[in-house]
C-alpha cells in the first residue's frame, strides 16, 4: 500500500508548530555500525541499494510513529553529511586525502580537491524521489552548505576558500533545483562552519549561500549548531564559557538573507534566548531536543523550551526541531526524544490555539 502513493496528492503543511529533525537517524544496526560517525557500510551492491531503501522505509516510519510532521530520510543512504554529497562530485579524490582541522576543533582524514569541481549526475534525487512516492507528509532535505563544505577538504586546486565555496554553491544549486522538482519542500544547508569563522561568514559566506537557493521556489533552510554529540565537540562546548553568543555574529545578516528558516540549536546549550530578537521575522526551526545527551527530555521539557522561544518568535514561523542529527544515538533513545518533542509541540499547540479563543 505505502508504494502505491506516488501518484496521491501531497497535503501542504497548515499545522500550527509542525515539528521536524535538524538531519541524521540512527542506521540500523544491518546497515551501518550503531553510534559511529562514517561508519562503513556493511552491505554491498544490490544488497546495499536495498538496504539503503529499506532502512530509509524505516526511518520514514520512525518520524511518522512519533508524530513528526516534516518527515526526512534521516540521511540513512549517506554515510556522513558532507563527503556523501562530496564523493560524487568530479574533482575530488578521495584516495589522496589529507589531515586537516575541522572547525578548529578536530583533526580529520579528509578528500583533495585536484582539479575543477562539477557535478555531472544528480546526488540525492533518486533517494528524494523514492522517499516521496512513500509519504504525503511534507518533506525536508538536507544538504552540506558551501562553507562547511570547504571546511571537510584539502584544497590543492582552487587554493582560495571563498573561490571553492563559491564552485560549491552553483553545484548545491543545481541538487536543490532537482530535489524540488522530486517534490521535496524544504532544502536545508547545513552550515556548523558558521558557528566558526566569523569574517568570512559576513564578507561572503552568507551570499554563497543565497547564490545555492537562486530561483528556487520551495523553502529553504539554514541549519547552525555546535554539533553531534562527539567528544571534539562536547570538549570545545566547555570552553565558551556561560553564555554562547556565537549565532550573534551572524544573525544580523542572515536576518536581511533571502533564506526562509533558521534552524538552531536552543535546549539544554547556553545560547541565550533572547538572540531570537535578532532573526525576527524570519521562520524559526528551534532546537529543543538535546542530541548530545541520552537522558530522554519529557514533553513538559519540550514545551518550556517552545514557550522561551515564542517570547521572541511568532507562532506562525515557530518550528519545534531538534538541535542536530542523532545519528550517534542509540535508536530507542533517538525514538523516545522524537516522541517527546511531538508532545511538547502538542502541548504548547493547544496553548496557543486556546488562547486565540
Amino acid at each position: 500500500m505505502v508504494c502505491q502513493l506516488r501518484d496521491l496528492k501531497r497535503v501542504k503543511m497548515k499545522k500550527l508548530l509542525p515539528t521536524s529533525t535538524a538531519g541524521s537517524l540512527p542506521k540500523p544496526a544491518w546497515l551501518a555500525e550503531p553510534e559511529t560517525l562514517w561508519s562503513p557500510w556493511k552491505l554491498q551492491g544490490a544488497e546495499l541499494i536495498d538496504g539503503k531503501q529499506d532502512a530509509l522505509r524505516v526511518a520514514l516510519q520512525e518520524q511518522q510513529q512519533a508524530g513528526v510532521d516534516i518527515v526526512s530520510d534521516g540521511e540513512q543512504t549517506r554515510q556522513h553529511f558532507v563527503t556523501t554529497f562530496i564523493e560524487h562530485l568530479n574533482g575530488v579524490d578521495f584516495e589522496n586525502r589529507k589531515t586537516v582541522t575541522i572547525r578548529n576543533r578536530y583533526e580529520a582524514s579528509v578528500p583533495s580537491v585536484i582539479g575543477p569541481v562539477s557535478r555531472s549526475k544528480p546526488v540525492f534525487v533518486e533517494d528524494a524521489n523514492f522517499l516521496r512516492s512513500q509519504t504525503k507528509q511534507p518533506i525536508k532535505w538536507a544538504l552540506p552548505g558551501p562553507m562547511t563544505m570547504i571546511d571537510t577538504l584539502y584544497d590543492a586546486h582552487y587554493q582560495s576558500r571563498e573561490q571553492l565555496a563559491w564552485e560549491f554553491a552553483k553545484i548545491l544549486n543545481q541538487e536543490a533545483k532537482e530535489l524540488e522538482a522530486a517534490g521535496v519542500d524544504i532544502i536545508q544547508f547545513d552550515e556548523p562552519a558558521f558557528n566558526v569563522f566569523f569574517d568570512d561568514v559576513n564578507d561572503w559566506g552568507i551570499k554563497c549561500l543565497e547564490r545555492a537557493i537562486e530561483g528556487l521556489k520551495c523553502e529553504t533552510a539554514v541549519h547552525i549548531c555546535y554539533g553531534y554529540g562527539i567528544k571534539a565537540n562536547t570538549d570545545w562546548k566547555l570552553t565558551l564559557g556561560n553564555e554562547w553568543r556565537q549565532y550573534e555574529e551572524v544573525f544580523p545578516k542572515l536576518q536581511k538573507s533571502n533564506i526562509d528558516i533558521i534552524s538552531l540549536e536552543c535546549h539544554n546549550s547556553r545560547v541565550p534566548i533572547e538572540l531570537l530578537e535578532l532573526i525576527r521575522g524570519k521562520k524559526v526551526m528551534v532546537g529543543a531536543i538535546d542530541v548530545a545527551s541520552n537522558e530522554i527530555e519529557t514533553p513538559d521539557e519540550v514545551a518550556q523550551t517552545l514557550r522561551e522561544a515564542l517570547k521572541y518568535v511568532d507562532a506562525d514561523k515557530l518550528y519545534p526541531c531538534t538541535n542536530c542529527g542523532m545519528a550517534p544515538l542509540p535508536r530507542h533513545i533517538a525514538s523516545a526524544k522524537l516522541s517527546a518533542l511531538s508532545k511538547g509541540a502538542e502541548i504548547v499547540r493547544r496553548e496557543v490555539l486556546g488562547a486565540r479563543l
